[in-house]
């Protein structure tokens, strides 16, 4: 039994996890008219079966009750032709329009009313009270209703106010229940929705500063713990690219210092015999290079401001470079190719993955998609590949495998590295998996 009531609670609560809106400002919608929703239903429904209905069956069996009194009265009082006792008292005492028509059948039942209720409680109080037949129209005369009573000799036509038989005031309250909840309604969403577009905002400034783009005209708004976030976000932006702002200068004097050493070996250098010196400039050139990768890699490249790229063109640039180093390339690219990137960083990322296939590979594939949501850039290649347990340990810094696709005696072993760091500042990141060419496949995922 435990484990059946288990299983039933955890199946509702995901189908209702699965049905409920996701979004903050849905959900809220949710929270304030359901409530409000209930409310009016169960007041509506109280309000039809304990008020509504009991007076319309009181005020029914009112008019019923008058009713039977014309009918008795008619076989009491003796009959004369204009029946003229029976008319004063009905309309005197008890507001009734009383006339004797000559004895005939009683027309058809009519059509049912839509709103039956009052049809249904007069009918069944007059079936209590008379046993004679009889007819009862409570539509075709929009302030009266209309009942014939089939007498022995005569047929009774009975007017009687339609207000006297049913609470001619209750869809007011109706009305105004339905109308006054619309408004409220109306004004709570209206400000409902001026308190969740700030949070909106503080969402879509953090999101496009993980994406490296600027936070352009934000500003705290909204309620108390709303701004608190957003100055508290604002604060950490700054630290953040104030620590990237120091931490480039510091990086810039160091490789000004280095460079000017380098550049002091290369003078001495040559300065010596053409024989003696070509083994030092090739460890300078090596150690000159190593040197860039590194400051690039430590520097991260955040100057640059994101702005719209072909990435079409991107790709295919990428491929005429693979193609001159001597690899066969091919390159594609589907769906809207202008995407806001920092072209230069993307383009180093992509390249580096490029290069790396070139290294270790005779064919090439470069490939980009772009959604409504990710732009994806595949590089496939048909090289030796590199072991699926060790697919993350290549992006750690500085590592080399010894049998993988980066040993290679003039890298630096930060290729991988710099790739993932420039992808992850776009918001996305990179994956290694089996290419379909037999070698490695390096997917760069980015959102838009």
């Amino acid at each position: 039994m435990l484990v059946w009531l288990r299983d039933t609670t955890n199946g509702f609560a995901a189908w209702f996890n699965r049905v409920t809106p996701k979004g903050l400002y849905p959900r809220s919608l949710l929270i304030i008219v359901t409530p409000m929703v209930i409310l009016q239903s169960v007041l509506a429904f109280v309000f039809m079966e304990r008020h509504y209905n009991v007076v319309t069956r009181r005020l029914s069996a009112a008019v019923s009750q008058d009713i039977s009194a014309v009918v008795s009265l008619y076989d009491l009082l003796p009959k004369t032709n204009d029946h003229i006792a029976l008319r004063t008292f009905a309309s005197r005492n008890l507001s009734l329009n009383v006339a004797v028509l000559p004895p005939t059948d009683l027309p058809p039942p009519g059509p049912k009313p839509f709103f039956s209720v009052l049809d249904a409680a007069l009918s069944r109080e007059i079936g209590l009270r008379l046993k004679q037949p009889f007819w009862l129209d409570t539509v075709g005369r929009s302030m009266l209703i209309e009942v014939r009573v089939k007498m022995d000799d005569a047929v009774l036509r009975i007017f009687a106010p339609r207000n006297a038989a049913y609470a001619s005031n209750s869809h007011i309250f109706l009305l105004w229940m339905v109308g006054t909840s619309l408004v409220l309604l109306a004004v709570a969403i209206l400000f409902l929705r001026n308190q969740i577009r700030p949070i909106e905002n503080l969402a879509d400034a953090a999101e496009a500063f993980g994406k490296g783009r600027d936070v352009e005209n934000f500003r705290p708004r909204g309620a108390r713990e709303v701004r608190r976030a957003a100055i508290a976000f604002l604060e950490m932006k700054r630290r953040i690219e104030r620590q990237i702002e120091q931490r480039t200068t510091m990086l810039a004097g160091v490789s000004h210092d280095m460079r000017t050493i380098l550049t002091r070996f290369k003078l001495e250098l040559a300065f010596l015999p053409e024989g003696e010196s070509e083994a030092l400039k090739k460890d300078v050139d090596e150690l000159q290079g190593m040197l860039e990768a590194y400051l690039a890699f430590a520097r991260g490249d955040p100057g640059e401001q994101a702005a719209l790229t072909d990435m079409g063109e991107l790709i295919e640039d990428l491929r005429l470079n693979a193609e001159r180093d001597g690899a066969a390339a091919t390159a594609s690219f589907m769906g809207p190719p202008l995407v806001e990137v920092k072209a230069d960083q993307l383009k180093r990322c992509i390249g580096n993955l490029v290069n790396n296939a070139v290294r270790h590979a005779r064919r090439i594939a470069i490939s980009g998609t772009r959604d409504a949501r990710y732009l994806i850039v595949t590089v496939d290649d048909d090289g030796p590949g590199i072991p699926e347990e060790k697919r993350e340990e290549v992006f750690r810094p500085f590592l080399r495998l010894d049998d993988a696709r980066n040993q290679d005696a003039g890298g630096s072993g930060l290729g991988l590295s710099i790739a993932r760091d420039i992808a992850r500042a776009h918001g996305g990141d990179i994956q290694l998996s089996d290419s379909p060419m037999g070698g490695l496949r390096a997917t760069v995922r980015i959102p838009v």
